[in-house]
């Protein structure tokens, strides 16, 4: 074990082991990817406790007890350990990508559905190809074992369902579709009794290929491990329904996204479902079913779902790696606040500013209030109030100790001592409409987007200390200023693209930063840089281009939000406030 899984041992030893350690600087690389939810937002956040990485693409897992199986696209199964993930065997003989795998109830048979339009059925004792079942001229996408051990159902892109016998080799019945099956399962009870998906569509079977229902709406679908509970997703909504009465015992919905994938705990109380790449866990027990865990940190879209136990779920995604995730590890309550601190009413966030040098995070509030945030404990150290209620923009920063909030209303930027609750001064522009507004980073400058310009105004004198013209038709849509110091950064339409200048040299005006499609900041995320943009987009690891973390679609509809490598800290127009410590994330 010390071998295989160090990572695994040392794990629970990391996170208190001094950094100085040899086992800190040894196996720190091999920590798995964490993010530290600091302040949450009305839901859970679940905890990846182990990633297995590959050098292909993992596109379909079958849990059994202990057992995970895991169909590469590479066309090898890797069989790992539920528990500690260390990998115990490898399957080979598929040519092609296996694309769908199952149990038999007892675990001692394995399943696989491979691109190589080819099904095999493999002993779990000895690791060998018991028999393989050909006649398939499209890709098995979809495969499941009957109760009794006797069937194999296969679901193919050449638009047919097949049945073979076990014992046989041989296919006995064939039901053809008008378009490509997405998935065909046995119920675990009745080894009669086959549900299918394709179109859209929902259709039972009996073993002799005919159909005994009447077709419904559904794409992805998924049987209880008792048999007794069927859960169907149709596009956002998921629906679980009792599979002998087909009364609908609980219903829900993710947000405004397609579900890829869904499967039940092993005590049916809880539904976990995928989509894109976050993956949304329910609590089921009552009619009124709640959300428990929201899980994200995969880099791809996710492609398969299983539960080990009742308390962990395994997945696997398109950025080569299979997760392990610990359900009930999360809370979704906020660290409680300082009780000496003032609390913040729940007005919109009109801007983020995050100062990890300082360990705060300062959110701006469409009724003039101001909230300071601790960034490693979530509480709010103190809050403000200030005279900039129903501004049009506003933006608080802290500079040399000096708590100063500037905003914009009837043309005129006003400059106020937080702290003090004082105006220092009112600024008349002739500026009739701002399509952005932001601080400097150095808390010096006050920077204006408007047509067709960017200016620059001290915030201590009230005079303009810079300007850039932007050519006419350049502007237009929702465009936003990122700002990095004393640094600005546009992103116009194409041709133009990024463009910045620094506005940070003395007696000169503000100079074009060169190179800056290659060179200069992504506009979405980079550290020490602000975004305003709705749904906001992932975090992109610079060097692998790949997203390393998407907030779920309710969370990343958001006011403003700031990342500086670490933290990502996020405004809602509910005043709710996000900070994730993202530490491990790119390391």
């Amino acid at each position: 074990m010390l071998c295989v899984s160090p990572s695994y041992i040392y794990s629970f030893a990391l996170p208190i082991s001094p950094s100085s350690s040899w086992l800190h600087q040894y196996y720190s690389a091999e920590f798995s990817q964490e993010i530290k939810v600091v302040k949450g937002v009305s839901v859970g956040w679940g905890a990846c406790f182990r990633a297995v990485l590959f050098d292909h693409n993992p596109q379909v897992l079958a849990c059994w007890k202990d057992a995970v199986a895991i169909g590469l696209y590479s066309g090898y199964i890797v069989i790992l350990n539920a528990i500690t993930g260390i990998q115990m065997a490898i399957l080979s003989g598929h040519k092609n990508s296996v694309r769908s795998l199952v149990f038999s109830l007892d675990g001692t048979s394995l399943v696989s559905g491979s691109e190589d339009m080819t099904i095999k059925l493999w002993d779990m004792q000895t690791g060998g190809v018991v028999r393989t079942f050909q006649g398939h001229t499209g890709w098995v996408v979809s495969v499941s074992i009957s109760a009794d051990h006797t069937t194999i159902a296969s679901a193919s892109h050449d638009r047919t369902i097949q049945l073979w016998n076990i014992q046989t080799g041989e296919c006995h019945h064939i039901i053809n579709q008008n378009i490509r099956v997405g998935c065909v399962c046995f119920s675990p009870l009745d080894p009669k009794l086959l549900i299918s998906s394709s179109g859209g569509k929902i259709q039972q079977w009996n073993i002799d290929g005919q159909r005994i229902a009447s077709k419904s709406d559904g794409s992805h679908i998924a049987f209880s491990l008792d048999g007794t509970q069927l859960v169907v997703c149709n596009k956002s909504v998921v629906e679980v329904q009792n599979h002998d009465s087909k009364v609908i015992v609980a219903k829900f919905s993710v947000p405004n996204l397609k579900i890829e994938c869904c499967c039940f705990s092993p005590d049916n109380r809880v539904i976990a479902v995928a989509a894109v790449r976050t993956i949304y866990v329910w609590d089921i027990t009552s009619s009124d079913p709640h959300p428990l865990e929201t899980f994200i940190g995969h880099g791809g879209d996710i492609t398969s779902l299983a539960f080990s136990s009742p308390s962990s779920l395994i997945s696997t995604s398109w950025d080569k790696s299979v997760r392990f995730w610990q359900i009930g590890a999360s809370s979704t309550d906020s660290i409680p606040a300082n009780p000496n601190s003032t609390s913040l009413t729940l007005a919109a966030v009109k801007s983020i500013t995050l100062q990890a040098k300082d360990g705060i995070a300062i959110s701006s509030h469409s009724d003039g209030m101001v909230g300071i945030w601790d960034i490693s404990t979530g509480s709010c150290k103190a809050s403000f109030q200030t005279q900039a209620k129903d501004s049009q923009w506003m933006d608080t920063c802290l500079t040399d100790g000096r708590l100063t909030s500037v905003w914009y209303t009837d043309k005129k930027i006003c400059i106020w001592d937080v702290e003090k609750g004082k105006l220092l001064r009112t600024v008349d522009v002739a500026m009739d409409e701002i399509m952005d507004f932001r601080a400097s980073g150095d808390g010096s400058k006050v920077f204006c987007l408007y047509y067709p310009s960017i200016q620059a105004w001290s915030l201590w004198t009230g005079e303009v200390v810079g300007e850039v013209q932007l050519s006419n038709g350049s502007i237009y849509g929702n465009p936003f200023l990122a700002i990095d110091g004393l640094r600005v950064w546009i992103h116009l339409p194409p041709p133009k693209g990024i463009l910045g200048w620094d506005f940070g040299i003395i007696g000169s005006s503000p100079v074009k930063l060169s190179d800056t499609s290659r060179n200069g900041p992504r506009l979405d995320f980079i550290g020490g840089i602000r975004i305003k943009r709705s749904p906001l987009p992932g975090i992109q690891d610079t060097i692998t281009k790949k997203v390393v973390l998407q907030l779920p679609p309710r969370l990343a509809r958001c006011t403003d939000a700031q990342w500086d490598g670490q933290y990502l800290v996020v405004g809602y127009d509910s005043g709710e406030v996000l900070i994730l410590d993202c530490n491990h994330l790119l390391h």
